[in-house]
């Protein structure tokens, strides 16, 4: 296997055409490129299509982009508790599919703070501000980026935004 370097926008592009939890970075370029895929990991069901993000429910996210208040924070972990609160102000409903995306080994997201607690050693579960989730703190700006990315993108945001959110984080 070799590695290669990628711009952030093209690593969250790829990011966002995950079809199902578990599927690598190799099988979605595969897809892409329609080249034949050798599935290297279990398959379990796939993801649903995301349903277009009404205009109204994209105007939070475009206000936090648009008035700085992340660019003013310092901490990454602090821009990213704002763009979750605010992808939950902007589709509740939406947001519960955040349960969903998980790492090889942990739970990012839950609604028990407990059941982060039990994927992991060091996963510091803290509250999502003004929700009822709670979410893994014990990650690096990448990983962060890669969770609100696939939040995103399987709550109907197009790539453009999420690519401006997740640069921001």
């Amino acid at each position: 296997m070799k590695t290669i370097e990628l711009d952030d926008d093209l690593y969250f592009y790829i990011a966002s055409q995950t079809r199902h939890i578990g599927e690598s970075a190799s099988d979605i370029l595969r897809r892409l490129l329609e080249q034949p895929v050798q599935v290297t990991a279990p398959v379990t069901e796939p993801v649903t299509a995301p349903q277009p993000v009404a205009a109204r429910s994209n105007q939070g996210v475009q206000a936090l982009l648009d008035s700085g208040e992340l660019q003013k924070e310092e901490k990454s972990i602090n821009r990213f508790m704002q763009v979750l609160s605010t992808l939950y102000r902007d589709d509740p409903a939406g947001f519960t599919q955040a349960t969903e995306i998980k790492g090889r080994k942990r739970v990012y997201f839950s609604r028990d703070p407990d059941a982060l607690r039990a994927s992991g050693s060091t996963t510091k579960p803290k509250p999502v501000p003004q929700t009822p989730f709670w979410v893994i703190t014990n990650t690096n700006t990448s990983r962060k980026q890669n969770m609100v990315a696939q939040l995103m993108s399987s709550m109907g945001y197009d790539d453009e935004v999420i690519a401006q959110v997740c640069g921001a984080i």
